[in-house]
């Protein structure tokens, strides 16, 4: 009998600096191996939003070394789910896959003050979405 296969998710915002580096590094971090983790942006940044990677710093999880990607069709077609944060219609649609629209504000251009609660914000849907799929988040 074979083990089922791990779920894959994609993150998607328009700068892959902010709300999509924020789920992708909580789902990694809570999930780990039992999940799959991607982001990308339909117009990504050169860069990680500094005041995200300084949140995401509090509560012990290092972004500083990620670098935003470009959206890819390959992305979105190996993906399960595909969670969009404000990429409008940048994001390919493929029949199978399924979608999510989160609406979080947008940490660009924001102090770390302004970013925390939106990473909160991130963590509490990382964990819903963990549960929807029946992981166990890890402490």
């Amino acid at each position: 009998m074979s083990s089922p296969a791990i779920p894959s998710v994609l993150f998607v915002c328009v700068h892959n600096a902010g709300r999509s580096q924020m789920a992708a590094a909580f789902l990694a971090h809570l999930g780990g191996d039992r999940v799959e983790v991607r982001s990308a942006g339909s117009a990504p940044a050169d860069t990680v939003n500094p005041a995200v990677a300084a949140a995401m710093s509090e509560v012990g999880i290092d972004i500083s070394a990620e670098t935003p990607k470009v959206l890819t069709t390959e992305a979105v077609r190996a993906s399960d789910v595909v969670v969009t944060m404000g990429c409008g219609d940048a994001c390919p649609y493929f029949p199978g896959k399924r979608y999510l629209d989160w609406k979080l504000d947008d940490p660009a251009g924001q102090g770390v003050d302004a970013v925390r609660p939106i990473r909160d914000a991130v963590e509490q849907r990382i964990r819903g979405l963990l549960a929807e799929l029946g992981i166990e988040p890890r402490r």
